[in-house]
Parts: structure tokens; sequence; C-alpha cells
């Protein structure tokens, strides 16, 4: 048996003896079924405190903010329509040039706190939304390269002539981010912003009780009131216990599945899966912003000593492959033909060639990943760990809980911590840029911490393409290759949503960030 089919069988008896050690007792507890109650949502990551929109890009308060926030497009991206766009508090938008986008906006909204929904709040929530010191950056620049007027209450003008960039990107990045009150944007960042979501959406924010986000129906909701009473979505960091808590009632919908925990759960005649392919690609982030990583060709070389049809292997169910480092149903998506593949005669060449022959003289190397909240990431980190330590890399794998693993995801001055880092990327619109622009730009940076001004340039290039086919044609043609070249981040897959959930619950429709909408939700 040769170093790689033993690296295989390995993770496999490893995953198997985790499904192993399941007490079966406990499936057999009678599951429960009570009228008039909330929808039981149990989460794979915490929550940070701070509830502003723009102040996190934490996945399970944005899943919350699905149920709370209003936004004025939905995107369900779907493969067989990946650039769909559904208006929710916009009725209509028009490009009136290559500059300057109309939104027409719903009468008769309201937001929880009782204010009516308006224009003003569109212009509020676009210009804080751009703010260079907001933590999500979601924007195509800051808010001084584009203007925003509100000839009447329920029309909304988005100009871009500042920015020498097209109107048109405000389209999909208006299925991003919500729809926030004028009011508390006028109250700044550590005002009501950051205490409390309120929103125009199905379900009220009500408190939060420890692990417990607590939310009730709101009975103004511009589509009528929800047919459940509420929402209570709970971080559960443990993968088997949110299994057994579906399974034995507890819950009602559960995340981020275990491919092994499909297996068994398709055999429950009580319960249903949820598979989608995702908006998020998993990464291995290397920390350009010092040694070795700054060095392309060590980053490249790193990339040709992993074989991404092992970690697919074990991923099974809850991965797809991918050669981009967007995701499929992005818009702009196509297999890079450079894109690095498995190749250590290429990877031993590029080490030699940046001065590290076969691995002497690298410094020991960090590579942190998170467990409980993706699947199979300790799994996958020990391989690609040991695939990279065969090459010559000296790495050690730092597996950490969620809420370490987040306090040290993003670089900081000086480089982040540790050398190398796992994390997903979801952001619930088509727009390309929520991935490539927010890590690649050295105005952002993100978790990689690059400054590159080739890759600046090819950034702007695209965003700044007159019509969305010429964006296409500038991501497809210069950007993706260029990246594929200098491989600030490894995409190693795209990730499988699969939900697990209770036959008695119907009418919940989930979207490929993770949000849902369950504003017809019924429990049975």
């Amino acid at each position: 048996m040769d170093r790689r089919n033993f690296l295989r069988y390995a993770s496999a008896a490893g995953a198997l003896f985790g499904a192993a050690r399941i007490n079966p007792d406990f499936f057999f507890k009678s599951a429960y079924a009570q009228a008039s109650r909330p929808l039981v949502f149990l989460s794979a990551e915490n929550i940070t405190g701070n509830w502003d929109p723009t102040a996190h890009t934490t996945l399970s308060q944005t899943n919350i903010e699905g149920f709370v926030m209003g936004y004025l497009t939905r995107a369900p991206m779907r493969p067989e329509n990946p650039d769909e766009v559904v208006y929710e508090l916009a009725t209509e938008i028009t490009e009136l040039d290559a500059h300057r986008l109309q939104i027409k906006l719903r009468e008769g909204v309201t937001f929880h706190d009782g204010k009516p929904f308006k224009a003003e709040d569109v212009k509020a929530t676009f210009e804080y939304g751009a703010l260079l010191d907001r933590p999500k950056q979601v924007y195509p620049g800051s808010e001084d390269t584009f203007e925003v007027t509100t000839p009447d209450d329920y029309t909304v003008i988005v100009d871009t002539t500042k920015g020498g960039y097209g109107a048109s990107l405000f389209i999909f990045l208006a299925s991003y981010l919500p729809i926030l009150s004028a009011t508390d944007v006028a109250a700044g960042p550590g005002g009501a912003l950051s205490q409390r979501l309120n929103g125009t959406g199905p379900f009220k924010f009500v408190q939060q009780r420890g692990n417990d986000t607590v939310m009730e129906a709101f009975p103004d909701y511009f589509k009528g009131s929800p047919k459940v009473p509420g929402v209570t979505f709970s971080f559960v960091g443990d993968a088997t216990t949110r299994m057994l808590s579906l399974m034995n009632g507890q819950a009602d919908v559960i995340e981020r599945l275990e491919p092994e925990q499909v297996e068994t759960l398709e055999q429950e005649p009580n319960i249903k899966l949820s598979r989608l392919v995702s908006v998020e690609n998993k990464y291995l982030w290397f920390r350009c912003s010092k040694p070795p990583f700054d060095d392309p060709r060590v980053r490249k070389a790193a990339a040709h000593a992993i074989d991404r049809e092992m970690i697919m292997e074990i991923m099974g169910s809850a991965g797809e492959a991918s050669n981009n480092f967007i995701s499929p149903i992005k818009f702009g998506y196509f297999d890079i033909p450079n894109y690095p593949k498995y190749d250590p005669e290429e990877c031993q060449r590029l080490l030699a060639e940046a001065g590290f022959p076969n691995g002497e003289g690298l410094p020991a190397l960090e590579y942190i990943t998170s467990t409980g909240f993706y699947p199979k990431t300790k799994e996958y980190g020990e391989l690609i760990t040991a695939m990279m330590q065969e090459q010559g890399f000296p790495v050690t794998l730092n597996v950490m809980e969620v809420a370490a693993w987040n306090e040290r995801l993003y670089d900081r001055p000086g480089g982040g911590p540790g050398h190398m880092v796992d994390c997903g990327w979801s952001t619930g619109s088509p727009e390309p840029d929520l991935v490539l622009r927010t890590h690649f730009h050295s105005s952002s940076k993100r978790i990689c911490g690059i400054e590159d001004a080739e890759l600046d340039a090819a950034l702007d290039e695209e965003r700044n393409a007159s019509s969305l086919e010429a964006r296409r044609e500038s991501l497809q043609g210069n950007l993706m290759p260029m990246l594929a070249e200098k491989v600030p981040a490894l995409s190693l897959f795209t990730s499988v949503l699969i939900h697990g959930m209770r036959n008695e619950v119907d009418g919940l429709f989930i979207y490929p960030d993770g949000q849902s909408d369950a504003s017809t939700t019924t429990l049975g």
C-alpha cells in the first residue's frame, strides 16, 4: 500500500469510528408534535454578540438575519438559473444608463419598531454599508464613489459616475445586505444597530438567551403573518448532538450534516433531507502578508502538493469538485484551465526555485482549522497536513473549537495567526466580487492579507466593465487565470449544504448561503 492509499484508508477508518460511537439508545426516544410552537433550528456556529449586519461575516448571524430582515431582492441561486433575482422590498430595478440604476420600492411595509419603510432607509443602508471601516465590505466602492438620491419616498437612484464603474453591480448586491432603518443608522455603530435586529421580515427579534436567539412572528409582515408563532435559533457546536436532537424531536431543522450522518438519517422515516449546491467554496487561505507565503512560488508549490480528489473522497455528499475561486452558482464561474492540480514534481521545482529545495529552510508552519461547524475539517485537514509534509512542508495542524478559530481568522498587522487557515466564504448573492474583491484586493484582503498591484488592476478592470457581459469576459479572460497563478488561497471544493428536518416541517425554503424563508412554514 502506497502512502496516498494509506492516507485515504486511514481517513475513512476515522470517519467510521466516529459514526460507531453514537449511542443508539438515543434514537428511540419518541418525537413530539406540539401545535403552535416555535420552529427550532440548531446552528453549527456561535454568534458574535454585535447585531449590526455590517459588523460581522458570521454565517449564523447572517442566517438569523434571513428570518428577521428584509432585502430589496432575493437570489434563489439554483444551478439551472444562478443569475435569477426575485423582488422583495423592491418592485422594479431599471438601468437608466451605464452609471444610473433606478429602484422602485414596495409601499405599505413597516419595520418591527413601527417605522414605515421608505427610500431614506435604502439610501442610509447603501451609504453605511459602503463605509470602509465596516467589517463586512458589501459595495463595489466606498461611499464617496457613488451617490444615492431619493426623488420620492419609494424611488431610489444610484449613480456610480464618480466611481467609474457600472451601476449594474448593484443589481446582484441588492440581494446581499439587509435593509436597515435610517433611524438606526443615524445612531451609529454603537447604537441600536449593535444591540438588536430591527427588520421588515416575517419574524421579530425578541432576545438573546444564552445560545438561543428567540424570534416571534411579526403580524404586520407585508406577505401576511407567518404560520408558526416564532423561531428559536440555537448554537449547538457538536454535530452529533445536533443530529440526535433532530432524531428525538427536540429540534425541527439542523444544518451542516456530516456525510455519515446523511447515511444514518436517510434510514429514518420521520426525517427528510435537503441538499443544495451552495454559494460557498471551502478554502485553504495562505497568509500572504508574511513569510513564507508572501512568495507566490511557495503558495503555488503548496497547492501542487494537495490532491483535491482525495479530499473529495472524504467529503462524499458534502462537497462538489470545483476549479475556481467562486461557486458554480456565482456570476462568471468557469473551470479555470490553469487552476493548480496535484503535481509533486512541479511542487518540488517551485520550492527549489524559491530557495527551499525539498522544503529545507522553511519555517515551522501552523495550519488552523475548526471543528463542529464545517463538515470533515479535521479529517481533510489531517490529510492536507500529511500530503504537505510528504513534500517537505513542516506543517502542524491546529484544530480549534469554533469561537477560538473565529477569533484567529482574519489578517492583522504583521500577518494573521498561523500560516494557513481553513474557512469557507458564503454570500447570498450571485455577485462574484463579494468573494474576489473582498479577499484579493489590497483595500480589503480580509483573511490572506495579500497586497498585489497586478491583482488590484485586474479586479478594478472587471469591476469597471461597462456591462455584465464585459465583466464576464474580464473575469474569465484575465482575473481568474491570474488568481490561479498567484494562488493567494486554494479553493478546495464547493460546499453542499445538507439540512436535516422533521417530515412535519413543510414550506421551508433554504437559500444556498444557508438562510431560510420560514414565512409560510408549518409544523404539521
